[in-house]
């Protein structure tokens, strides 16, 4: 997937003279999808009055394929989002239809959470559709972090303006991202936490979507399980494979 839903890394220290904005951001996107990924996730769309909860399993190769499956609960069971290239779709197994998913819709809800359809497909590329900008250095629990301003370029079909990155120096995690719209307002904080090694790479297995301007509204999404770096044939990211798929 998923810029947001795997936010992994190998544990490197790389030299900070060594490296443009640019080039963290590159090696950071690299190293949290590797060739491949697979995982297992609950993610908790919390608000003031209730919570609900929905368990999923997301399958991505490069920049350009993912697939993400829901599994639980019941009603939404089967519903799966499949990106290739720039486009999206998702498959409503309750109506049998697949529907495409305009560019106009990718700033929209996922499924009733704080991520964007953007967010969640990783439809955009944070290295190729945005301008970087070094601004820094700052800690987050106690890994200094690259502090990094990216700008959307004019003409890229994306849905945040800017994005302001925190990303670890030693680890390459992205420990924590801001979201701007066209106003410059900020819209959603996205944090990270509990990092552990799964699937022989470093991973955030918590993180936290919190809208700025909605207090007491979050989405909270845990990894389980996670596999790297294995053969996946383009094919598996198919609007048919979509429908196939079972938990």
């Amino acid at each position: 997937m998923l810029r947001f839903l795997l936010l992994a890394a190998s544990c490197l220290a790389l030299p900070a003279q060594a490296l443009d904005a640019r080039e963290i951001v590159r090696l950071s996107d690299q190293q949290m999808r590797g060739e491949s990924s697979y995982a297992e996730m609950t993610m908790s769309i919390i608000r003031p009055g209730w919570t609900r909860t929905m368990t999923m399993k997301s399958w991505t190769k490069g920049q350009d394929l993912s697939l993400v499956l829901v599994t639980a609960p019941a009603r939404d069971r089967g519903s799966a989002s499949l990106r290739r290239g720039r486009e999206m779709w998702n498959w409503v197994p309750g109506i049998e239809r697949i529907i495409k998913i305009a560019p106009s819709m990718l700033g929209q809800s996922w499924m009733g959470s704080d991520f964007t359809n953007d967010d969640l497909i990783n439809q955009s590329s944070i290295v190729v559709d945005y301008r970087h900008r070094l601004l820094g250095t700052e800690a987050i629990d106690g890994e200094e972090c690259w502090v990094i301003d990216a700008a959307a370029r004019e003409s890229a079909p994306v849905v945040w303006s800017r994005i302001k990155l925190w990303i670890g120096r030693e680890s390459l995690l992205q420990r924590r991202a801001e979201f701007y719209d066209e106003f410059d307002e900020r819209v959603n904080d996205l944090v990270t936490y509990d990092v552990k090694r799964i699937g022989g790479r470093l991973i955030a297995t918590r993180m936290e979507m919190l809208p700025a301007d909605k207090p007491g509204h979050l989405t909270r999404v845990i990894t389980h399980q996670a596999q790297f770096d294995f053969d996946v044939d383009d094919s598996f990211f198919s609007q048919s494979q979509m429908k196939r798929l079972r938990d």
